[in-house]
C-alpha cells in the first residue's frame, strides 16, 4: 500500500523550469509561473525600439491627415499610445486625433480598446478572442473593395493579413510604431538556448511570432538550431500564445500548444495542464514517485535534487526495475569524466535529496536500480 496522500503546498508546476522570452510583460508572465511554483528562466528574445523619432512613421502619420482612411485597425495597446505620443512630440498629436474621430476604428482586443478610448476615441468593434484573423475575416466579409485602410503595425509585417487586404481590393498604409530588434545583451538568450538542449528547461513560452523567430535565428548563428529544434520536438514543450506567434516554429516543423483564448493566464493554465502529464510516475518502494524536471514528488512531497541526481534518476526510470551498469549511469552525468566514484558521489546526494534511501537499491559489482514494486515489474519490463 502507498503512504496515504498528503495534500501539496507546492502548485501544479512545481519542479518544472520555463523560460520566457517575453520582452513585453515578462515581469507579469513570470510572476503567473512562480505563483504555480515553477522556477522561470527569463530571456527577452529581442527588445522594442520605438520610432518615435522615425521618418517612416511620421511620412506615415502625415499621409493619414492630410488624406483620412476610411478605417483604422489598432493592434497592441503600445503601439497605438506610442503613436499618438510620437504624433502629440511633432506637434501633430491634434490633428491626428480629430482626423481619427472621423474614421471607424477596429481594437485587436480589450488593451487595445482601453487606448484607443484613453485618446478620446471610440472603436467600432473589437473581438472577444483578441485575434487579428477574425478581425481580418470581418473585415473581408464587410468588403474593403476601393477602401484606405490603415493598419498600426506592431514590429513585424502581419503575416498574410496586408496582402489579403489588398487581394480584396483595398489601399492599405502601414503605420509602423515600433519595430522588434535582437536584444542588446545576448547572453540569457544563450542560456536559454544551452539549457534547452541540455534539457535543463520543461517549457519555453512564446508570446510574439518576433521572439520565436528570433531564438530560432540565434540557435542557427551559434550552430545549435538542429539540437534546438530536436528539444522541442521532444523534450522541452513549446507554448505559444496564439497561433500567430506559433507560425515561426510551425515553418520549422515543431508542434506547439496554444490556449483557446490567447491571453497570458490561459497560456498558463494550460502548461499546469500539460506539464504534470509529462512527467513519469511511477510505483517505488510502496511509495508513487513522480518525475519532474529539477524535483521529484514522493508521496506527493516536492523533492528537489541536483541536476547530477536527476540525470541519474531518469537513467534509472528509462529501465524500471532493471540494473543499470555504474559505466551507463557515468555516461548520463553531466561533464564526469571517466571516474566511476562520481556516479557513487551523485547517488549518495540523490539518496539524501529524495528523503528515502530505499528507493533506488545498490547491486553489488553490478550498478543499481529503482526498487519497482513487484506488482508492476512486469508491466515496464520492456521500457
Amino acid at each position: 500500500m502507498y503512504e496515504e496522500e498528503r495534500r501539496p503546498d507546492h502548485g501544479p508546476l512545481a519542479g518544472f523550469t520555463v523560460g520566457v522570452t517575453a520582452a513585453r510583460r515578462a515581469d507579469e508572465l513570470g510572476a503567473l509561473l512562480q505563483r504555480r511554483g515553477a522556477a522561470v528562466l527569463h530571456a527577452p528574445a529581442l527588445r522594442i525600439v520605438p520610432l518615435a523619432d522615425d521618418s517612416e512613421l511620421l511620412a506615415a502619420t502625415k499621409d493619414i491627415i492630410r488624406q483620412a482612411p476610411d478605417l483604422v485597425v489598432a493592434t497592441t495597446a503600445i503601439g497605438f499610445r506610442g503613436w499618438v505620443e510620437a504624433a502629440d512630440g511633432w506637434g501633430l498629436g491634434e490633428d491626428l486625433l480629430t482626423r481619427l474621430g472621423g474614421v471607424r476604428i477596429l481594437a485587436r482586443g480589450p488593451k487595445v480598446k482601453g487606448a484607443v478610448r484613453a485618446a478620446g476615441l471610440t472603436e467600432e468593434w473589437s473581438p472577444s478572442s483578441e485575434s487579428m484573423a477574425e478581425v481580418l475575416d470581418r473585415m473581408l466579409e464587410e468588403g474593403v473593395e476601393g477602401q484606405r485602410v490603415a493598419i498600426q503595425l506592431h514590429g513585424e509585417p502581419l503575416p498574410g493579413f496586408v496582402e489579403a487586404l489588398r487581394e480584396g481590393g483595398a489601399e492599405v498604409v502601414g503605420v509602423p510604431v515600433y519595430r522588434w530588434m535582437p536584444p542588446e545583451d545576448l547572453g540569457p538568450v544563450d542560456r536559454l538556448l544551452d539549457a534547452a538542449v541540455s534539457r535543463g528547461l520543461d517549457a519555453i513560452t512564446f508570446t510574439s511570432a518576433p521572439a520565436a523567430a528570433s531564438l530560432l535565428a540565434r540557435a542557427e548563428e551559434r550552430g545549435l538550431l538542429p539540437e534546438v529544434l530536436a528539444a522541442l520536438s521532444h523534450d522541452v514543450l513549446p507554448a505559444c500564445v496564439g497561433p500567430v506567434t506559433a507560425l515561426p516554429l510551425q515553418s520549422r516543423g515543431i508542434d506547439t500548444i496554444q490556449p483557446e483564448r490567447f491571453r497570458l493566464g490561459p497560456l498558463v493554465q494550460l502548461l499546469c495542464q500539460e506539464l504534470p502529464t509529462r512527467a513519469r510516475s511511477l510505483p517505488v518502494a510502496g511509495h508513487r514517485v513522480e518525475i519532474r524536471g529539477h524535483a521529484v514528488l514522493v508521496d506527493g512531497d516536492l523533492r528537489p535534487v541536483p541536476p547530477a541526481g536527476m540525470a541519474l534518476l531518469r537513467a534509472l526510470s528509462r529501465r524500471p526495475g532493471w540494473v543499470v551498469a555504474r559505466a551507463e549511469l557515468l555516461r548520463a552525468l553531466p561533464g564526469s569524466g571517466r571516474d566511476e566514484h562520481a556516479v557513487e558521489t551523485a547517488m549518495a546526494r540523490l539518496r539524501t535529496a529524495l528523503g528515502t534511501p530505499k528507493l533506488i537499491q545498490t547491486v553489488v559489482k553490478r550498478g543499481y536500480r529503482l526498487a519497482l514494486d513487484p506488482a508492476t515489474e512486469t508491466k515496464y519490463a520492456d521500457t
